[in-house]
């Protein structure tokens, strides 16, 4: 009998969070930053079919990037289990915690115990009633989840995005100089985006029960320059 080639748990490990990173690493980033009004969801996306942003309930919103098809059946999932849960007990019950622990077990089962891990970073992200409410869930490959305050950069080359948003994060700016702070950061200091680069979405606090609002190109175009 032959025996199994032996490999140390740490190497595994390792091996499938290289793998998920350079899956990711590969795709186009996204960043999340809140605003007076609410929370701003702005993502490299030309596609006009394929989208990174998406609803998930009244005041909730899921983003995702690395591969497509993945991170789109967790999408799916969120909203088969926010839907689920308002009907069983009350819309108010549903809340961005309790999702993005959901998506945790989820990333960090499949991290452990698949061949292939995941290739997505995904975010679960709540506007409050009032500021001090807004939630920004940042959850990784394995599962690990991170709790954000004021901004938030998935994929792509995250720490001088992350660089650019930590010096010009203000709290309480306008909707327009969130957009347009995120779509810099995105750009880098060789590239510019326009709108037609992106897709931008908002959770805006005064918009009713659902709070989740898309934004046109042309709107986009109109908040880059205003």
């Amino acid at each position: 009998m032959t025996m199994p080639f032996y490999v140390a748990p740490e190497q595994v490990m390792k091996d499938r969070a290289d793998y998920a990173r350079k899956g990711i690493a590969r795709g186009r980033a996204l960043v999340a930053v809140r605003y007076a009004d609410g929370i701003a969801l702005v993502a490299e996306n030309p596609s006009t079919t394929l989208r990174k942003i998406s609803e998930i309930y009244d005041r909730i919103a899921f983003a995702g990037v690395g591969k497509y098809n993945e991170f789109d059946q967790l999408r799916v999932a969120g909203v088969r289990a926010a839907d689920l849960k308002g009907y069983q007990y009350s819309r108010d019950d549903v809340d961005a915690r309790s999702l993005a622990n959901n998506y945790a077990q989820i990333l960090g089962q499949i991290f452990t115990h698949e061949m292939k891990p995941m290739e997505v970073e995904i975010l679960v992200a709540e506007v409050g009633l009032v500021p001090d409410g807004d939630q920004l869930f940042h959850i990784l490959y394995d599962g690990t989840v991170v709790d954000e305050r004021h901004y938030t950069v998935l994929g792509g080359d995250a720490e001088a995005i992350g660089g650019h948003m930590k010096q010009h994060y203000a709290d309480g700016a306008r909707m327009e100089t969130a957009v347009r702070e995120a779509t810099k950061a995105l750009a880098g200091s060789e590239r510019t985006l326009s709108a037609n680069d992106l897709e931008v979405a908002l959770l805006v606090r005064t918009n009713g029960r659902r709070c989740f609002r898309r934004l046109s190109e042309d709107a986009v175009a109109i908040a880059l320059v205003s």
